[in-house]
């Protein structure tokens, strides 16, 4: 089979190792001349080898023609006593020369395999024989003068060595400058989280800070009934909602106002609460009967009529600032009685 020498090369080895297993060192070698001496060059450049280095053992080829062929010696069973191949060979392009008029062109090649020793001492390696096998397939072959491997070993001053136990890690001292940035880390993460909680506290009281004022309970209340105001909720499948908004505004402005927890009360019990309270008997009513309205709307399915509906916001609007009225001249009453004891009373004008 005929090969490219291009292409062929870097496939030669594996054709010479499956398809021609060749034991070159078994052959008669008194009618081979050499062609060469094999070269031996370390991978480690120094001045000596030493033990386990590895070095590159092989032969070079000038003008060899393109086309050629080449069986290389299979080094699988063994090489030297004292050596060992790493790696097989490898075959390596050193220049081209390109043929005139259609010739072929020439190639300088390099082949070798990779060696090394564990133990210290002078080995002559074997010689390399390689089968050429020209584009016209007239086999011959070469060979390459061995050469001597000399391994050494560092000397050892046996009067002063000693041995020593293996040495463990080194541990370098921590640096401040390199806990540095995990300080400031927790200190930034501690202040972020002081702010949150103070923040979280402050708007819990209120909202808006100690110094600011709370809405009066007037206020609220009478701002959630203007939601309710209008007809839009006067619906049947709407009334619940409708009933169940104005009678809690009217909870909470009763807890704020009058101390009574009416927010978990029933109808009866808020009114049991208000009864020692300032209302007028007709403010009373009123307010109660708007409540038990609303209890048989949420809970017994009653559906108002459009006067009841168009009372309930006004009846409780009235109660939140009759009663708060009530409150304002209370305390108006209070400051003029203090004033007529403390003070003497001025004209009018």
């Amino acid at each position: 089979m005929r090969y490219n020498f291009r292409r062929a090369f870097p496939y030669m080895l594996l054709a010479a190792a499956l398809a021609f297993p060749v034991d070159m060192q078994s052959q008669d070698t008194s009618a081979v001349s050499y062609d060469g001496k094999a070269f031996l060059t370390p991978l480690q450049p120094r001045d000596s080898v030493l033990i386990a280095d590895q070095l590159k053992y092989g032969f070079e080829l000038d003008n060899v023609t393109e086309g050629t062929e080449f069986l290389l010696p299979d080094y699988s069973k063994g090489f030297c006593e004292g050596v060992e191949v790493v790696s097989p060979w490898v075959l390596d392009t050193v220049s081209v020369q390109k043929g005139r008029k259609k010739a072929p062109s020439e190639y300088d090649i390099r082949g070798s395999v990779t060696i090394t020793s564990f133990d210290e001492g002078q080995y002559e390696l074997p010689p390399v024989y390689v089968i050429r096998v020209s584009p016209g397939g007239i086999p011959d072959t070469l060979a390459f003068s061995p050469s001597v491997l000399d391994v050494r070993t560092m000397p050892v001053d046996t009067a002063s060595f000693k041995l020593h136990d293996i040495k463990g890690q080194i541990q370098y001292p921590v640096e401040f400058r390199e806990v540095l940035p995990y300080i400031a880390g927790a200190v930034v993460l501690a202040l972020i989280v002081l702010l949150a909680v103070w923040l979280t506290r402050k708007y819990a009281r209120g909202g808006h800070g100690a110094g600011a004022r709370k809405e009066p309970a007037h206020i609220t209340a009478l701002r959630k009934l203007d939601k309710f105001r209008g007809d839009a909720f006067w619906a049947p499948e709407k009334q619940k909602a409708f009933y169940s908004g104005i009678t809690d505004a009217l909870r909470e402005y009763i807890v704020s106002r009058y101390g009574v927890p009416a927010m978990e009360m029933t109808t009866k019990e808020i009114f049991d609460g208000l009864k020692d309270k300032d209302i007028s008997p007709e403010l009373y009513g009123e307010a109660r009967e708007l409540f038990e309205r609303a209890d048989y709307v949420k809970f017994a399915k009653y559906v108002a009529s459009q006067s009841e509906n168009a009372s309930a916001v006004p009846a409780a609007v009235k109660f939140v600032t009759m009663t708060y009225q009530e409150e304002l001249d209370a305390e108006a009453g209070a400051e003029a009685g203090g004033q007529s004891v403390n003070e003497p009373k001025t004209r009018e004008e």
